[in-house]
């Protein structure tokens, strides 16, 4: 049961709860509504309408499930929400949820500029004019990526060309108050020779121009992926995991 005095009414209260904690800067979208609740250290919140049914959430793994489970027998979580709560294993959910998706992956930052990289003057802002190219690389390198042209979560994507053919992309998906890569790709035949790193490197210096804090999301079995975003300089981890109410 949910009582008054967990209720967190704006995207203030929500944040200074907290402790403005870089997820929860990243995920509470700047100008959209916002409703949240506190339990025993852990502070959860709704995902806008327009965004679908779900929720995020950090703090205690026990605490979060109580909020997550209080919420689903009052109705305001159910079947099909999308859940983005601290590390859970599969045992820990199954107690207290039924579940029909589980996924963990880690949410990575940095407040500092990276290393400079050899090529990462190559990164160029894209246009609508490179949507078809884009497509194309994406469907060749990345298809399981949810960023895609014409995703309104997209504010500006970031290429790298090689003899006016488009082989390295990534997708400035930035919505709160701090800058998020997303999609980073490079074409199969161009891997190898470090367009991966001049491409997060070039973008991660475009966004810490606006942002103070640049953030991005991994699956931890991507070792090599990992120990790239590591020595650039993202070095902090949220480890999350994802889940689908069934």
């Amino acid at each position: 049961m949910i009582i008054d005095d967990q209720v967190l009414h704006d995207r203030a209260d929500i944040l200074a709860t907290a402790g403005h904690h870089p997820f929860a800067r990243h995920a509470l979208w700047r100008d959209a509504p916002a409703r949240g609740y506190r339990r025993d250290g852990a502070v959860l919140w709704l995902v806008p309408p327009e965004r679908g049914s779900g929720a995020d959430a950090i703090g205690p793994a026990g605490s979060v499930l109580d909020l997550v489970a209080a919420l689903t027998a009052e109705g305001v979580l159910g079947r099909d929400s999308r859940l983005h709560l601290p590390r859970l294993d599969s045992a820990q959910v199954a107690d207290r949820l039924a579940v029909a998706e589980h996924v963990d992956w880690d949410f990575h930052w940095t407040v500092a500029a990276p290393p400079h990289q050899p090529d990462e003057q190559r990164v160029v802002r894209l246009t609508e004019a490179d949507h078809p190219a884009l497509d194309a690389l994406i469907d060749e390198a990345f298809p399981s990526t949810t960023s895609r042209p014409g995703d309104s979560r997209v504010v500006d994507w970031y290429g790298i060309r090689a003899g006016g053919r488009l082989v390295a992309c990534g997708a400035d998906r930035s919505r709160g108050e701090i800058g998020f890569l997303a999609g980073l790709t490079v074409a199969p035949d161009q891997r190898g020779r470090g367009l991966g790193a001049a491409l997060t490197a070039g973008m991660t210096r475009a966004l810490l121009a606006r942002f103070d804090t640049v953030g991005l999301g991994v699956y931890p079995d991507n070792v090599g992926a990992v120990r790239l975003y590591r020595r650039l300089g993202f070095t902090d981890t949220h480890h999350l995991t994802s889940i689908r109410l069934a």
